[in-house]
């Protein structure tokens, strides 16, 4: 058996990523929503999208809903701070490059148009020690039920 084949079926049965494929360390993936403030965003992937991938540089269209987490609520889901579907406008912005918390920034990268994501994010991944939006008090954990409507490439202005 070729050496490489069984490097392969090694790093697959311990369940490590590929080399050469990125992983982002602050980003958790699982299936269930978790019970304490972690240190990285958690994402579960709640449908996966069939169209273009969310890529750093390009320009994402977004519904969002944004809410305090809170274990004492179902889905954990406390006070909702901000929503581009109450507004009636998805939000457009460029992806990968800091425009939204790093949070969101980070865990919309990699889903496929027509994508759902709930995204549970430590403070140091929101909005810190501040206070937000005049409700969200500083130092909170967040989720963010994300839908990806739509990709665009970044357009060159000369």
């Amino acid at each position: 058996m070729p050496r490489r084949f069984v490097i392969l079926l090694l790093v697959l049965a311990a369940g490590l990523p590929l080399p050469g494929v990125a992983q982002d360390r602050q980003l958790q993936f699982t299936d269930t929503l978790p019970d304490s403030v972690q240190k990285k965003t958690v994402v579960i992937e709640r449908k996966v999208g069939d169209g273009p991938e969310a890529e750093p540089g390009k320009f994402v269209v977004i519904d969002y809903e944004g809410f305090v987490y809170d274990l004492t609520k179902p889905e954990r889901k406390g006070a909702r701070f901000d929503s581009s579907i109450e507004r009636g406008v998805p939000l457009s912005v460029l992806i990968g490059v800091g425009r939204m918390i790093s949070g969101v920034d980070r865990g919309v990268l990699g889903m496929k148009v027509g994508g759902e994501r709930t995204l549970v994010i430590p403070p140091r991944m929101g909005y810190g020690d501040r206070l937000a939006f005049g409700e969200v008090p500083p130092n909170s954990t967040l989720i963010f039920e994300v839908r990806l409507i739509d990709v665009v490439a970044e357009r060159n202005v000369k």
